[in-house]
């Protein structure tokens, strides 16, 4: 079903990279990114977990580092722009916009792959 799909995308382009609109959730198991969800306003965040507590900026530095990771760039291109105590972010990664923005997609779009064999009709 197509009805999934219908996410919008949770991050913005500029002509320095792209912002994008996170829940993170700290103490999560492990570091990762779990795809696109809707909250319940409308909005569209990318769901991000990270092992370390929100204790100190701990958790923001993973995420930080994670996205970094994830994207190909270096630290110092990713940059919390607002959500500092909040698990509602906004990040931006300064790079290739359109690079950028593909490699979300395919991040998103994998982790959507790997959930739907729990999909039960919801």
């Amino acid at each position: 079903m197509v009805a999934k799909q219908a996410f919008k995308e949770p991050w913005r382009y500029s002509a320095a990279g792209i912002s994008i609109a996170l829940r993170v959730t700290p103490r999560g198991g492990r570091d990762d990114i779990d795809g696109i969800e809707q909250l319940a306003d409308g909005r569209s965040v990318l769901k991000v977990r990270v092992r370390a507590i929100a204790d100190g900026g701990e958790a923001n530095k993973a995420v930080l580092v994670l996205l970094a990771k994830s994207l190909g760039v270096p630290k110092a291109s990713v940059k919390l722009l607002s959500g500092v105590t909040s698990r509602l972010k906004q990040i931006a990664v300064d790079g290739d916009p359109a690079r950028l923005g593909e490699a979300l997609r395919k991040l998103a779009q994998a982790r959507a792959a790997d959930a739907k064999p729990t999909d039960q009709g919801n």
